[in-house]
């Protein structure tokens, strides 16, 4: 897909034009040429929609430096935007623990990464999230030991997810959610929903229902790229 055909249809802004706006001033000038790089080799690819949106960078690099993020993990990396940009946003001896169940995405994007001299910082395991989650905390050593989690996987899981990563993160540490506005669809009734987004759609409001109502999590819904929503644990 050409890079002027995915701007379409990415971001919930009011026009293409207004998302064109942002990304041509804000975020493409600061972007890293090693993260353009992974953009346009993602572009390409049959899936490429499924990359993180490039205007949610700024955002996830800002908040991994206002809490001086060490230790990450990330769950769903599929060609490695997110992730090479977390690792560029690390110390050198930060650590990432990504996971993913496809290392085949994942090395479409290794190439640029190891170029980027941050490789160094992943610990890749090719694995479902939930059962490696699990395993983690059979250890009460990872219990608190993460600064910073995000999640851009099997959306129907999402809850799930944010039960282990509740343990995993550190009070004040982050979780963002990705695809947390589905398109604009969680907006819609059910008989308008697209027939391709409706196995997640349901999932998505009860998310977002869930979220909102937890008391452990100070939290921002923000409709960037395909909605992210910001977690700080509290307690």
């Amino acid at each position: 897909m050409e890079e002027a055909d995915a701007k379409k249809v990415k971001g919930l802004l009011q026009s293409n034009e207004l998302y064109e706006y942002i990304l041509e001033t804000s975020v493409y000038p600061r972007e890293p040429e090693a993260l353009k790089e992974i953009r346009d080799a993602t572009a390409i690819h049959p899936w490429g929609l499924m990359a993180t949106a490039p205007d949610q960078g700024p955002l996830m690099a800002l908040l991994l430096n206002l809490i001086n993020a060490k230790k990450t993990i990330e769950i769903g990396v599929f060609t490695g935007y997110s992730l090479l940009l977390t690792a560029l946003s690390l110390p050198d001896d930060g650590k990432i623990t990504a996971i993913d169940m496809n290392r085949k995405s994942y090395e479409i994007g290794l190439p640029i990464i190891r170029k980027a001299g941050v490789e160094h910082k992943i610990n890749f395991i090719e694995s479902p999230a939930l059962p490696f989650l699990d395993k983690l905390l059979e250890n009460t050593d990872n219990e608190g030991s993460f600064d910073f989690a995000y999640v851009d996987a099997d959306k129907v899981n999402y809850w799930n997810y944010h039960e282990r990563l509740m343990k995993l993160v550190r009070v004040g540490g982050l979780i963002l959610y990705d695809n947390t506005l589905w398109g604009g669809s969680v907006a819609l009734p059910e008989p308008l929903v697209p027939e391709e987004m409706k196995y997640a759609w349901s999932h998505m409001i009860e998310l977002n229902k869930s979220l909102a109502a937890d008391p452990h999590v100070h939290l921002s819904h923000i409709p960037l790229g395909d909605g992210v929503t910001v977690c700080r644990r509290l307690h």
